[in-house]
């Protein structure tokens, strides 16, 4: 439950619309921009990510805050991070406006969070983000990697991305993606979200995914080098493994020894392994 001293007024369609329009801002195909107008959503998330009262979180494209006023309000602290220098420059005002109580709590970042390399302290625990379907994996991906400090991630995206990065092996939208995330985390589908919760309404369906983060694989191989293998296999997924792996492990006969060495079936296809599967065949490359 939020304290009542730290209750911030949320945003509804109208109060988005009325500061798009003092901000000139007409949402862009180009940054993905569709804007969260509906208060319950964006609670739900907050609810979803589980973000406790000691904790720092970093919000990806916070927009004109819908999400980021339900995250100061659970949270010690929001770093928001937005590559809009207009959105970038309204955010803290309208957190002044609605929940001024909750303004020490808040750092914005006018960068591209594809290319950001540090946040200020406090670190973040956790990630919680409506993302452009666009930049959705790249961006969650790269956060994976370059902040080790993450324990939780929570994120909203099209429902297709969404089930993607979601899918277990031998589902048919499992790929590098799902693999990729999985090096990390336990990842799961947590909710579906309908168009009509965001201005303007985009023409697709979002998805919530939820991921709680556990050890990599046991390995002596690298991440770089599994996600190379796992790069290798999804490069032609019709494939068998001997054949998609062969450019990677130097031959089909190499290849067949690898995965043979890491109790893989050679005419398995990739979409049928686990990350430690993986792991286990990019271990073998080096030894």
């Amino acid at each position: 439950m939020t304290d009542h001293a730290d209750a911030a007024t949320l945003l509804t369609a109208p109060r988005v619309r009325a500061l798009a329009e003092q901000l000139q801002l007409r949402p862009t195909k180009q940054w993905g921009q569709n804007f969260v107008i509906d208060p319950n959503t964006v609670r739900k998330i907050v609810r979803l990510a589980g973000i406790g009262p000691d904790e720092s979180v970093v919000e990806i494209g916070p927009g004109l805050g819908s999400l980021t006023l339900p995250l100061l309000e659970a949270a010690a602290h929001v770093t928001a991070v937005e590559i809009d220098p207009r959105l970038a420059t309204q955010l803290p005002l309208t957190v002044a406006d609605l929940a001024l109580q909750l303004t020490d709590r808040l750092a914005v970042v006018q960068q591209d969070a594809m290319t950001l390399m540090t946040l200020p302290d406090p670190q973040p625990v956790a990630l919680v983000a409506n993302l452009p379907y666009n930049v959705a994996v790249p961006v969650v991906l790269s956060f994976l990697e370059r902040f080790p400090t993450l324990r939780r991630v929570l994120v909203m995206v099209q429902l297709e991305v969404a089930e993607r990065l979601a899918a277990a092996p031998g589902n048919k939208v499992y790929g590098v993606p799902s693999v990729k995330a999985g090096w990390y985390a336990d990842v799961r589908l947590a909710d579906r979200v309908g168009r009509n919760v965001f201005w303007p309404a985009p023409n697709v369906d979002s998805g919530l995914v939820s991921m709680t983060f556990r050890e990599p694989p046991s390995t002596t191989a690298s991440r770089k080098d599994v996600f190379a293998c796992v790069d290798a296999a999804f490069a032609a997924r019709r494939k068998t493994l001997r054949a998609a792996l062969a450019g990677w492990a130097g031959s089909p006969v190499e290849a067949e020894r690898m995965l043979r060495a890491a109790g893989v079936d050679p005419s398995l296809r990739g979409e049928r392994l686990t990350i430690g599967q993986f792991a286990a065949i990019a271990e073998q490359r080096i030894g």
